[in-house]
């Protein structure tokens, strides 16, 4: 949406505009390993977030913890 990567609700959600989320380049990226793997866990996106980038672990997990919360708040996780 207009240069930016956004992920929004379905639905209802998808209306309002206030559930919009702007995702930098490695949110986007976490985006699209949690697509790819389907039923995820925090733990799993964590650990893909280690690989791809130089980040501690425990750092990974809090930041995924975080953008999943994020991602509820919002209703694009069910």
């Amino acid at each position: 949406m207009c240069g930016e990567r956004v992920i929004m609700g379905e639905g209802l959600g998808a209306i309002n505009f206030g559930k919009l989320l702007t995702l930098n380049e490695t949110a986007a990226w976490l985006w699209q390993q949690a697509q790819n793997m389907g039923d995820f866990t925090i733990e799993a996106l964590a650990k893909r977030l280690c690989e791809e980038y130089n980040v501690t672990a425990e750092e990974a997990k809090v930041d995924v913890a975080e953008l999943v919360a994020e991602w509820q708040k919002v209703d694009v996780l069910e």
